[in-house]
């Protein structure tokens, strides 16, 4: 099944939704307009679906394999990866001082996303790269910088996030990796980290393990966690490789999906210590570890929408050749192919609305992070920082369960030969599982949403995000349209539910936190809905205006019939989750724990 970047969208969000051109008028990138966009997508575009997509299927069949501490990729996976950084794509969003292009976010999130969508597998390696790069960026030392930045932003070098152990997974305050003082500057470090993305293979000359570690006589808890950066090979002081470091892949795991991305076992100091070099300050390493997860998180939360939309792709050509039945309006007199049926249309239009509306937050997300990091104005980037961080647990938490949705629904398309391997339309359904869990699984993105985002400033975040959603439904239903008027309905009623969440948590949280915390996935996936389905409003006044100027009609069109149906369709879903969450907590907890 081939891939085609679904670029026109991409730049109708960054254009209207994302406003690129204000993008381009922040210090630093003032030539990253929509022609540069443009441009770049084009190119991308092209290396994702002539060279990585092609990788795909093959790496599902054909994955990663360990073999006497040594991981060999799928074939093809070496040379893709060398086009991809030598094409300078690593480098994208990162400085211009350590080798990259220093464009926003506005545009590497597009780029992000075809990759994802042309292989998931692929795309994770330079996804932990991006990460150990921020996390250096923040909190390195001059040196950590000089010798490691270059390296990991022009692809040369490959990074990853060592956090999980076999005993600690999510909480991070029973991590025990043990790092020594040296009396030199460095420490050796010793244990053991699990389910580490891309922690050993054959596609870079070295790897660079940020990982975390307790100094003896440290806090216990997350208090005194610190980061280390460990490579697998030891930096000379001229920059040259020196020798192989004491950490070693001991296996590698057998997943459901994404089998072509190596998830390694490592271990640190079985022959005498990993030598590694401490980021920042001591028992600060999960303040300086989260830079790198909310970095992944967003780039997560694009994969959710890069792997629906190659569903939807697959879905889409699919109905379009198979014949089953006739019609039941009788419009053609023998069988058709399937997508004469309404079901397959609802089908279809269910995955066509939910990935444009994902797509568009996360377009919406990206420069709000741009701003925040680069707008002159210190009130202005505080503003868009504060709303950045209360969308990054909805791009992560709503787009990665919407493309579990999605590609069910691909194989239900395909009918029973969605159920064969062959078609293609598993490994997506397989691949999209595991989006929902790393990074923070999606109970812990909505307690974060809940805690964090939510309860901590009484609710004040979220109703100023409703109340640039009730802006959005006087201009809808001043447009008069009867689409405009049918969005602005159920943009209201869904606005409406989320307001009465808001003030349930923030009344709620300290006084009966179970109760609140009972729905706080229904809490994330409604106001996940509200804000996609908000920046699909967004768009009907934009196609609206376009179609009386005569602008691409056809397109145009179907930006109006998508966020039609998604408003009849899928924010009708808000009102039963808010009811949920108010009202339903109680048989939450109701069952004793020894009936289960």
């Amino acid at each position: 099944m081939t891939y085609t970047a679904p670029i026109k969208d991409m730049l109708f969000n960054m254009e209207h939704l994302a406003q690129i051109e204000q993008v381009a008028q922040l210090p630093g990138f003032e030539d990253a307009g929509l022609e540069t966009a443009q441009a770049v997508l084009e190119e991308c575009a092209k290396l994702c679906e002539t060279v990585v997509a092609p990788l795909n299927v093959a790496g599902d069949l054909n994955p990663s394999s360990f073999k006497d501490g040594k991981v060999t990729t799928t074939p093809g996976f070496a040379n893709a990866f060398k086009q991809y950084a030598e094409g300078g794509w690593q480098g994208l969003q990162h400085p211009t001082d350590f080798g990259g292009q220093g464009l926003p976010k506005t545009i590497g999130a597009a780029c992000i996303e075809m990759l994802n969508s042309a292989n998931l597998s692929f795309a994770l390696c330079p996804l932990l790269t991006d990460g150990a790069i921020e996390a250096l960026l923040t909190a390195g030392s001059d040196e950590l910088k000089a010798t490691y930045l270059e390296k990991l932003v022009t692809g040369e070098w490959t990074g990853t996030m060592n956090l999980t152990e076999p005993q600690a997974g999510s909480d991070l305050a029973l991590v025990r990796t043990k790092a020594d003082p040296q009396g030199d500057g460095s420490y050796k470090l010793f244990g053991t980290k699990i389910f580490i993305t891309y922690g050993e293979h054959d596609m870079a000359d070295n790897i660079v393990h940020l990982v975390l570690a307790r100094v003896a006589g440290a806090p216990e808890g997350v208090k005194g966690i610190s980061l280390f950066v460990v490579p697998k090979f030891l930096v000379n002081k001229d920059g040259s490789l020196g020798e192989r470091n004491d950490v070693h892949c001991v296996s590698i795991e057998h997943k459901m999906g994404i089998k072509a991305s190596p998830t390694a076992v490592l271990q640190f100091g079985d022959h005498g210590g990993a030598i590694g070099y401490l980021v920042g300050e001591e028992n600060r390493g999960l303040e300086y570890m989260f830079i790198m997860m909310n970095a992944a998180r967003y780039a997560v939360g694009v994969q959710g929408i890069a792997v629906a939309e190659r569903a939807y792709q697959h879905a889409v050509a699919y109905a379009k050749e198979r014949v089953q039945s006739r019609p039941v309006d009788g419009s053609v007199k023998a069988s058709a192919t399937i997508i004469h049926h309404p079901d397959v249309r609802r089908m279809l239009m269910t995955m066509r609305a939910f990935t444009e509306g994902c797509r568009a937050m996360a377009a919406t997300a990206a420069a709000a992070y741009d701003a925040s990091h680069h707008h002159p104005d210190a009130q202005v980037r505080q503003a868009n920082a504060v709303f950045y961080e209360f969308m990054v647990p909805l791009v992560k938490g709503y787009s990665t369960e919407m493309s579990l949705e999605v590609t069910s629904l691909g194989v239900q398309v395909h009918g029973g030969m969605g159920f064969i391997e062959e078609t293609g339309a598993a490994q997506y359904y397989r691949d999209a599982k595991i989006l929902t869990i790393y990074e923070g699984t999606t109970a812990i993105q909505a307690n974060d949403l809940v805690g964090r985002k939510t309860a901590r400033d009484g609710g004040e975040t979220a109703k100023a995000i409703a109340a640039q959603i009730a802006k959005t439904e006087a201009e809808l239903n001043a447009s008069g349209s009867a689409v405009a008027k049918t969005v602005a309905k159920h943009l209201a009623q869904a606005r409406q539910s989320f307001v009465q969440v808001v003030d349930f948590i923030a009344a709620q949280a300290k006084a009966d936190p179970n109760a609140v915390y009972a729905g706080s996935v229904p809490y994330l996936m409604l106001t996940g809905n509200l804000v996609a389905g908000w920046q699909l409003g967004r768009s009907v006044l934009v196609a609206e205006q376009r179609l009386k100027n005569d602008q691409d009609a056809a397109f145009m069109q179907a930006k109006l019939a998508t966020a039609q149906f998604y408003a009849e369709h899928i924010l009708t879903r808000v009102p039963g989750q808010a009811d949920a969450v108010v009202n339903g907590a109680a048989s939450v907890m109701a069952l004793p724990m020894d009936m289960f």
